[in-house]
This record gives C-alpha cells, sequence and structure tokens, in this order.
C-alpha cells in the first residue's frame, strides 16, 4: 500500500505534504512544533488536519505490519497463492485483513475440524460439486468408518455439512457482502428485560432504529442500558435476502441430490457460524464510530473551555459551597498565589448567615477582593443567595460569577494538589482551585484528568485509552497556542509543553526553585536531561515576559532570532521597541514579504508568522474568546417565566443540543431543532463550550428541575 497516496487522497492534501509531515514525525518532532515551526515543509496545514494525519499513518501503518504477519502465517502454511496475496496487499482495513485469514487461522477443535479428522472431506467436495448423479446417501455410504465414529450414513452426511458450513462461513467474500448488506438494511431493535423497572433508559424499552440511521448518543446510551442488565439489544438482519445471496453464490448446479443439503448448509452456516460474529463485528464498528463522534465533540467542548479568556489582575475568593461541612474560602491574589482560607456556615444545617457575611466582609476589605468565584456544585444556589444579599448591603464594587466546578474534588484529592497545598484540608484546595480556574483556566485545568472535566457525554462507557489520547491532544494544542510564562509555569502545565516529559518539566521547576528565575531561553539548555531536541521542540513556546532578549517573550523560535533581527534593522527598528509594546507599523513596512524573505534567506510563511509576532509579542489568542459573565444579582427557577429572554453561558455541547447556565442552579436545554432557523446537522454548527448566548425561555418544569430554552428569538 502507498501509504502516503492514500492519506493524502483522504485529507484532500498534496502526496508531498503528507511525505513532508511523515518525515517530521520520524525525525521526532511533535505536533505542535510541527504546526507551529515546520509550516514552510507542510505548507500551513492545522492542527486539526496535522493529528488526523497522524493517527491515520499509525493505523495504516499497524495495517501493513499485521499484513506482513498474516502473509507469513499463510506462507509457512504452505498456503499462500498470488490471487490470496493480492487481495490481503490490497485490503484497506485490519477487518478485511481478519476476514481473509480466517480460513488458515489456528481453531479451537470445531465440529468441521473434527469431520475431516474423520475423513469426510471427500463427501464433503462431493456435496460441494455438484456433480452426483447418485443420491447422497448412497455417496455417504463409502465414508462409513466404525474407528473414527462414523457408524451412519447420517453421521457422514452431518460431518460432511459441518465442513462445509465453516467453509462458508470462511469465505471472505461472503461475510464482506452480509456485513454490508446488514449495515444498510439491519435495524436495531432494543427492549426492556423488565418493563415494570423504572431507569434513564425508558425510552429504548420498546426501541427500533434502522443500522444505518443510529445516532452515536443512541448507540452509546443503549450500550450501557444493556452493561446495566436494563436493556436487551440485537440487530435484525435481512435473512431472507442474507439466505438467498448464499444460495445463489453456493448452489451453482441445479442438481436435485445436493441442492436441498446445500439450503440446508447456507442457513446452517449463516445461523450458527456468521449472524453472531457479524452482529459483534458491527455492533463494535457502530460503537467505535459512536465513540470517536463522541471523542471529537468533546475535544472541541474541552478546546473551547481550556481557551476561555483568563480574568486577570483580579483579587478572586473561591468559594466551595457545601451544606454540613460548611463552605470553604480562599482568597488568591492576581498571580494565583493563596493569601488565606476560611470555613464558614452560611447553609443548612447551621444557618449562620449573619457570621458568615460578617467573615466574608473582613476579607473583601482586607484583600481587597474584587471578584468572587462560586463553584456550581451542592449548595451554590444557597451560597449565591448570600452572596448576593452581602454584595447589595457593602459599598465596595464586588462581582460574582458561577464558575463549572467539575473536577475540583478529583483534584483537589489529588497527590498533585497534596504537594501543592501539604496543609490544606481537600475543601480549601477545592477553594482555591474554583479561584484560580476563573484567573486562569489553562494553567489550572491542566491539572485535572481532562475525563474529569465534564465536558462530554457517556465518557465512561468509551475506550478511555483512545479517549484519553485524544483530550491529551487537545489539551496539548491549547497549551502550545498560547505558549506558557517559564518562571511560573506549575509542572503540570509545563508537561503539555511541545518536548517536555513529565521528568523534564520537573527539572526545569527544580532548577528555578535553585537558580532563580530563568533570564533566557538558552539558560533551558542548562536543566538536567534537557538535549538539543528537547530544547528545539520547547523553545519557542517558552515565554519570558521580562527576559534579557525581548524575543523571548515571543513566540518567535530561536532559531529564527538572527533572522528577527535582521529585519528589524533592515526596517529601521530596534529589539527594544518589542519591550515596549509591539514593532508598530511592521507588517505595513514589511508589506512586500516576497522579496524581505527571498533578502533574509527564510521562508515566506516564517516570515509572515515573525511579523505579526514582532507586532504583538506574547499575544494571548484567549483574548478573541468570550469573557465569563460576572453577575451581581441573582435568578431563581421559579423567576424564570415563558417568554423570557435572557443571557447565558454554553456549558456543554452534546449531540442532541446544548447545556446553558442561564444564571439558576439548573442549567436549561436548548435542543438542536431550537439552535437555528436554518437546519444544522450537529449543534457544534450554532455553539461552542463558553459561549455567550441569548435565550428565550420555552417551558419550566420546577418538579423534574428542567428549563427548555430556544435559541431562535
Amino acid at each position: 500500500m502507498d501509504i502516503t497516496r492514500v492519506i493524502a487522497s483522504e485529507l484532500g492534501i498534496r502526496d508531498s505534504q503528507v511525505e513532508a509531515v511523515i518525515r517530521l514525525i520520524d525525525e521526532g518532532n511533535t505536533i505542535p512544533f510541527i504546526a507551529r515551526y515546520r509550516k514552510e515543509a507542510h505548507g500551513a496545514l492545522n492542527d486539526e488536519i496535522l493529528r488526523n494525519l497522524d493517527e491515520r499513518l499509525q493505523y495504516l501503518r499497524n495495517l501493513e505490519e499485521r499484513k506482513q504477519t498474516v502473509l507469513k502465517s499463510i506462507d509457512e502454511q504452505d498456503k499462500l497463492t498470488s490471487e490470496l496475496k493480492k487481495q490481503i496487499e490490497d485490503a484497506m482495513t485490519l477487518v478485511a485483513v481478519e476476514d481473509l485469514y480466517r480460513p488458515y487461522k489456528q481453531k479451537r477443535r470445531t465440529r468441521a475440524i473434527i469431520a475431516k479428522e474423520k475423513g469426510l472431506d471427500g463427501l464433503a467436495n462431493i456435496i460441494w460439486l455438484q456433480m452426483t448423479k447418485k443420491p447422497v446417501r448412497e455417496e455417504a455410504e463409502q465414508y462409513l468408518n466404525e474407528e473414527k465414529g462414523v457408524n451412519t450414513v447420517e453421521d457422514a452426511i452431518q460431518g460432511a455439512m459441518d465442513i462445509l458450513a465453516e467453509r462458508i462461513s470462511d469465505d471472505a467474500q461472503y461475510r464482506t457482502w452480509i456485513r454490508s448488506v446488514t449495515w444498510k438494511e439491519g435495524i436495531l431493535i432494543s427492549e426492556a428485560r423488565d418493563t415494570e423497572t423504572e431507569s434513564v433508559y425508558e425510552m429504548y424499552y420498546e426501541f427500533q432504529e434502522p443500522v444505518a440511521k443510529m445516532a452515536g448518543y443512541r448507540v452509546l446510551a443503549v450500550n450501557r442500558g444493556e452493561k446495566d442488565k436494563i436493556l436487551s439489544v440485537r440487530i435484525a438482519a435481512p435473512e431472507e435476502k442474507i439466505l438467498h445471496y448464499l444460495e445463489t453464490q453456493v448452489i451453482v448446479n441445479e442438481n436435485t441430490n445436493t441442492k436441498p443439503l446445500l439450503q440446508e448448509i447456507c442457513a446452517d452456516s449463516y445461523h450458527r457460524l456468521i449472524a453472531d460474529s457479524i452482529e459483534r463485528d458491527i455492533r463494535n464498528e457502530m460503537t467505535e464510530q459512536a465513540e470517536d463522534g463522541a471523542i471529537q465533540v468533546f475535544g472541541q467542548n474541552l478546546n473551547q473551555l481550556l481557551m476561555q479568556p483568563p480574568v486577570s489582575g483580579q483579587v478572586v475568593l473561591g468559594w466551595d459551597p457545601a451544606f454540613r461541612t460548611g463552605c470553604k474560602l480562599a482568597v488568591v491574589d492576581a498571580t494565583g498565589k493563596v493569601l488565606d482560607t476560611k470555613v464558614i456556615y452560611p447553609t443548612p444545617p447551621q444557618n449562620k448567615v449573619k457570621e458568615a457575611k460578617a467573615e466574608v466582609y473582613k476579607l473583601i476589605r482586607k484583600y481587597g477582593i474584587t471578584l468572587i468565584s462560586v463553584g456550581n456544585g451542592t449548595a451554590s444556589r444557597e451560597s449565591e443567595q448570600v452572596i448576593v444579599d452581602l454584595l447589595k448591603e457593602i459599598p465596595e464594587p464586588v462581582q460574582y460569577v458561577i464558575v463549572n466546578e467539575a473536577g475540583a474534588s478529583v483534584y483537589s484529592a489529588s497527590k498533585l494538589a497534596t504537594e501543592e497545598f501539604p496543609s490544606f484540608d481537600v475543601g480549601q484546595r477545592s477553594a482555591a482551585s474554583i479561584a484560580r480556574r476563573i484567573q486562569d483556566p489553562l494553567a489550572e485545568l491542566v491539572k485535572i484528568d481532562p475525563k474529569s472535566i465534564g465536558v462530554g457525554q457517556y465518557q465512561h462507557d468509551m475506550n478511555q485509552k483512545k479517549l484519553g489520547e485524544a483530550l491529551s491532544a487537545v489539551v496539548e494544542d491549547c497549551v502550545n497556542r498560547v505558549g506558557v510564562d517559564i518562571n511560573t509555569a506549575s509542572v503540570s502545565l509545563l508537561e503539555y509543553v511541545s518536548g517536555i516529559s513529565k521528568s523534564l518539566a520537573k527539572n526545569i521547576v527544580a532548577y528555578r526553585e535553585e537558580h532563580g528565575r530563568f533570564r533566557n531561553r538558552n539558560e533551558l539548555m542548562k536543566v538536567a536531561k534537557m538535549g538539543p531536541k528537547a530544547y528545539e521542540q520547547c523553545a519557542g513556546f517558552m515565554r519570558i515576559p521580562d527576559g534579557e532578549n525581548p524575543l523571548d517573550r515571543t513566540s518567535v523560535h530561536p532559531e529564527s532570532y538572527d533572522v528577527a533581527g535582521r529585519l528589524l534593522t533592515k526596517l529601521g527598528y530596534h529589539l527594544a521597541d518589542i519591550a515596549s509594546g509591539g514593532v508598530i507599523g511592521l507588517s505595513l513596512a514589511a508589506r512586500d514579504t516576497k522579496k524581505l524573505s527571498a533578502d533574509l534567506g527564510v521562508g515566506e510563511i516564517t516570515l509572515k508568522d515573525i511579523i505579526k509576532e514582532l507586532e504583538k509579542p506574547g499575544r494571548d489568542p484567549r483574548e478573541e474568546m468570550p469573557k465569563p459573565i460576572l453577575r451581581s444579582d441573582v435568578l431563581e427557577m421559579k423567576d424564570l417565566k415563558e417568554g423570557m429572554v435572557l443571557k447565558g453561558t454554553v456549558r456543554n455541547v452534546i449531540d442532541f443540543g446544548a447545556f446553558v447556565d442561564i444564571g439558576v442552579h439548573q442549567d436549561g436545554l436548548v435542543h438542536i431543532s431550537q439552535m437555528s432557523h436554518k437546519f444544522i446537522k450537529h449543534p457544534l454548527e450554532a455553539v461552542h463550550v463558553g459561549d455567550i448566548v441569548e435565550v428565550k425561555i420555552l417551558g419550566v418544569d420546577l418538579q423534574k428541575k428542567r428549563i427548555q430554552l430556544t435559541m431562535k428569538l
């Protein structure tokens, strides 16, 4: 297989681009590095295409490896024909390779193998060739053998039928056709094991849908219902059509002696040997496709969440709400340093509202708190009411924001949190995390396993390795797109930087603690185990805002410092201009990039990137994202009225809609049908996590705590 050509065709890019990326990957370069600093080589392909290319490259290489193993195994059995070899070499999927390998695999002792041991191959071939003029019972008499256990004509015929049933089952062409027609025409049927049982799966108690039309979230839902032993799930295949196909393939002569037997053999082969296996294949493929779709949505949601703009320059009070154990508070300064912690009891059963307000007000005055960040978990509604009442009573201009606290409890109980805050309990750590995740969502959320952040669906039912790898790639892309301040970044943040392993991230922090702040990027080479390759991969993503070289605060790679310096000199600027906030008017002065790139001996794409960065050094791409809604008053569910129009924040996007925080404790659902006046295939075409949207209340069910919203205003 020409892997380069296959990938180029699938992704709609040139062969030369694929070749360049494969070469860069094989040289040990990371995807973020290739995407940012090797645009010239691959023609500025984006991160998504590069990730897809990398994934397909791994799959196709594994496929080629499997083909070689299979070819070797069949060859060792002296059964490899030139036709079979070509079929295996041309196969485009692992399933196709396994279908072709099936007849040559070492099997457990099947009925067919036992029949062959009894010497019934010859009788099987007589039936298969459909040439005999004698009744098969007469032919079978020649194969009676008491020593081998063939005592009757019926024994002989049954053994021959078993051999042929397995022969049909092992035919790759038949399996491919049956799999295809079952995909196209099969019906997935889901039924309740006990119709009296109440569960979240009630809509699937009597459910049927064509396999080809099953939405991914439904596939995952019935899978979970089956796993929870609430549902029984099966695929009803177009059986008549399949049996007719097998008969037309197998019965090639109108021989009355063999035809009835071959019809019986086809039915037995399908029912006993093929149907369950094909159903498993299709269920697995449906699940894989559903998982891929869900992982993609999860990844896009996570990307949006991580890229939310930081609320900088504010002293924040993190508030982890609770009932019995009290609300944990943590005051965090503008750099993320924890200044103070407290526990207050304004919620039931203690209800010490007055004392709690007094404590909070003391903290506001003492530390100049300007923003309160409240987790949206248990007792959030009650805490919010206390905060709003307090803000109305005090003269200081303080606002509050509701923060999605998903994963905060996972982080606060982790080894990482224990190392970061050894003297804090889990509640205090959680409060600090809730404060910091509004100050810098990316820096805080990288400390949490992406699967625990709560912006996906059915994540616990998926292939965890695949999900983990996909989400880690999203985090890696986000961290490298933003860049990190090497003098303040945590180990958790550093280990997502291109080329930096966990141990190297620890070494960087250890070096910083021993030698003080990094003064320039070159100093990174002094860090233990920082080799030339790791330095090349990471240097451009490391920022030193107040470093000795102004270029160290930009995303210009050290390998391009000479070009950047010569560019500035040529156009009458100085390095010092970068330090003062950017080289104003550089893009205008350098508008003839083609001539400039030739003069400076650098690629035009790279030159344009350098110019863009020098004009706005260290520009944070998150600035373009919608800012979180800061509130100063509270709404309750009972305040909501049909037709009311509100602003809200998209908290999660799933296959059938989006959940929007409109300032009450319960997020409202905008169904996909209520998102746009035009038809959309997926909610992500209309909204993303973190988007600020205007919605209208369609309905409120206080008892079930459900809010229906529309964006069609």
